[in-house]
């Protein structure tokens, strides 16, 4: 029998538009929708059928964190960094590592960004040294997503020694000397587990080397970027399309008395939903074709992929401003379903790539230039 992730993606939904609120509020991690992710063969979706996984590609990861996303950011969050790290060891990792992932046995996460290099994930300042026929990964990691869940890490070093390069490590999350830091209390995606981490002579074997030593930046650009990009894109779409329905459910339900007429009699609020539905389609049709462009291996495939992040990004941010307003005060109350989408949609401009970050690599690219000089 065929795997129906859209079916999962709905069970995952479900479970998360209950606790939505509850994650939000008091920062609790989403672990009840993950366990359902997990049941249901959705932590393996990427990881291939002969490990025992779901052998799904791209575009499906991509529909389940956009319908995830509609109803609990924080969840369609650490599934986006597990469908990362999962693609990342699937391609690069040991056997052991990509069949826990591929059974829903494990959590993966990335530890990219890094308190010296900030938001320029491609440059990490963190040491790998030689230690006693293994590897010693010295480091402070900045924003881990589900840093204290998470069972192994996909994490990012200087090639091996000092030398040249970057490289990437498969490193569980329980290996002695590291440790997270603090709890995450911020504007949005509250629940996602975000925290620093700290590498200090933390031990792994030398097969733990994800490629080989300096090339990590091609699996980062390669693998990961792609996969990150278009996820990142499906949770903004998410929110969104999550935006709409509330805004015109408030539209349409709330009255004024005196009138005898609702907020969508308004011909302003009606065009401010016909603006908010129509940015909407126009960056999810961006999305669409950017996942085409991967799967079809087109020339303007990394083009695409970087315009869709940035796009959704700034539409998210521009369509939940909107809805706030046409909601008014009562969006301020949580129970019109807007103002957790408004924090939330924030944080896909400053996720490295930033936004600002992709405009210049997307003008690198119209000017034929390379992306990192």
């Amino acid at each position: 029998m065929s795997f129906d992730h859209i079916v999962a993606a709905e069970k995952v939904a479900a479970v998360a538009a209950t606790n939505a609120e509850r994650v939000d509020r008091d920062s609790t991690f989403p672990q009840e929708a993950l366990e359902v992710a997990r049941e249901t063969g959705l932590l393996g979706l990427l990881s291939s059928q002969r490990r025992g996984g779901r052998g799904l590609g791209l575009r499906a990861a991509c529909e389940v964190v956009e319908r995830v996303a509609r109803e609990c950011g924080s969840t369609a969050m650490v599934l986006t960094m597990h469908y990362c790290g999962a693609s990342a060891i699937e391609a690069h990792g040991n056997d052991a590592e990509r069949q826990a992932i591929a059974r829903g046995e494990h959590l993966a996460t990335l530890a990219f960004s890094e308190a010296g290099s900030r938001s320029h994930f491609w440059a990490p300042v963190g040491s790998a040294e030689p230690s006693g026929g293994g590897v010693a990964l010295t480091a402070t990691k900045s924003w881990v997503t589900s840093a204290t869940h998470a069972d192994v890490y996909v994490w990012s070093s200087r090639g091996l020694g000092g030398g040249d390069g970057c490289t990437l490590w498969q490193v569980p999350a329980g290996a002695d000397g590291l440790r997270t830091h603090g709890g995450f209390d911020g504007l949005g995606l509250r629940g996602n587990d975000s925290l620093p981490v700290k590498a200090t002579g933390a031990l792994v074997d030398l097969d733990s080397c994800m490629g080989k030593d300096g090339e990590g930046l091609a699996i980062m650009l390669g693998v990961v970027l792609p996969v990150f990009s278009l996820l990142s894109a499906a949770g903004s779409i998410g929110f969104m399309e999550a935006a709409v329905v509330a805004t015109c459910r408030h539209a349409t339900s709330t009255r004024h008395q005196h009138l005898g007429s609702s907020l969508a009699d308004l011909p302003t609020i009606r065009a401010y939903i016909a603006r908010i539905r129509i940015d909407t389609d126009k960056t999810r049709a961006l999305w669409m074709d950017a996942i085409a462009a991967v799967e079809a291996g087109r020339e303007d495939a990394t083009l695409r992929v970087l315009e869709s992040k940035a796009a959704t990004g700034e539409a998210a941010t521009a369509v939940l401003d909107t809805a706030m307003r046409v909601c008014g005060g009562a969006a301020f109350r949580r129970e019109v379903g807007v103002e957790r989408r408004f924090r939330d949609a924030r944080a896909a401009t400053v996720m490295a790539p930033t936004t600002d970050q992709l405009y210049d690599f997307i003008g690198r690219i119209l000017c034929g230039m390379d992306l990192f000089d």
